[in-house]
């Protein structure tokens, strides 16, 4: 992909009038790529550290200056968006289950065979869903988001978007982890393999994470993201607030906590899932 990112770099300091059409191909090169899992946001190395591809990101970035609005829809319901990034068109050729009721998977994400769309559910433009995972109703999987295989995202689980600056670090969900219904993971919060977040935990990079297994308090750190450990079962929490009128008031602040670490019991309860795919 080395062409494509010297292509795209041309272009790191705007788009000349003369040079427009030129600028639309590299765009489109960059979304099919996307689209086919050839290019990612982020990629994992071997010792399981995740690499930010600013250039990617750069590249979606240069699709949305390209693109020209365009009306869409039929009837009173009518859409107004970018030519170069509306819904894809899915086939049963790529294995993908999109059940009917208003979902959406914008042009330039990657979707994998195997992949479960309940509705109404929405797939952002750079994000990347692995094999056999399920986006249940009103989930969001945004912008350059990483999911990968055999997720379950439970009803209105939020992964958050992070295009912008090209250098931060998406949301990074890996394989085989459970977000249940309610959660939020934001501002390039990593999630480990095999971790569960019970419905309604909230993770930022604000957000401290207590772990009372190993008696450790995870934060965000410079240009680190905040970390999630494999198998941790993550539950909503507080913590009470230590200084001023908070604590004079006995205020508490909510805080992620992990209470366990995935066990037999764990895999248990979610057994169930694999039915559903």
């Amino acid at each position: 992909m080395n062409d494509l990112e010297q292509r795209i770099a041309k272009f790191s300091g705007g788009v000349p009038p003369e040079l427009r059409a030129q600028a639309r191909a590299v765009a489109d090169d960059l979304l099919m790529a996307l689209e086919k899992g050839e290019v990612r946001a982020a990629t994992r190395d071997d010792t399981g550290t995740w690499h930010v591809n600013s250039w990617v990101k750069a590249g979606i970035l240069l699709a949305f200056k390209v693109g020209d609005i365009v009306e869409s829809g039929a009837g009173p319901l009518r859409f107004l968006d970018k030519d170069n990034l509306t819904p894809r068109t899915m086939v049963a050729a790529d294995g993908v289950r999109l059940v009917p009721g208003g979902s959406s998977i914008r042009t330039g994400a990657y979707v994998a065979p195997g992949v479960i769309c309940m509705p109404p559910m929405f797939i952002n433009v750079g994000a990347y869903v692995g094999e056999g995972t399920m986006v249940d109703s009103h989930a969001l999987v945004g912008s350059c988001a990483q999911v990968g295989k055999r997720v379950h995202l439970s009803a209105a689980a939020q992964v958050g978007g992070v295009l912008e600056p090209t250098g931060a670090f998406p949301v990074i969900i890996e394989d085989d982890v459970f977000v249940g219904g309610n959660c939020g993971i934001y501002e390039g919060a990593l999630v480990r393999a095999g971790a569960v977040l019970a419905p309604g935990t909230i993770l930022t990079g604000a957000t401290p994470v207590y772990d009372l297994v190993k008696d450790r308090v995870y934060r965000r750190e410079g240009c680190r993201p905040l970390e999630i450990p494999a198998g941790a079962v993550v539950v909503p929490g507080s913590r009470p607030a230590t200084m001023g009128k908070g604590k004079k008031h006995g205020v508490s602040l909510y805080t992620p906590v992990i209470v366990k670490y995935r066990d037999e019991k764990t895999d248990a309860k979610l057994v169930l899932e694999e039915v559903l795919r």
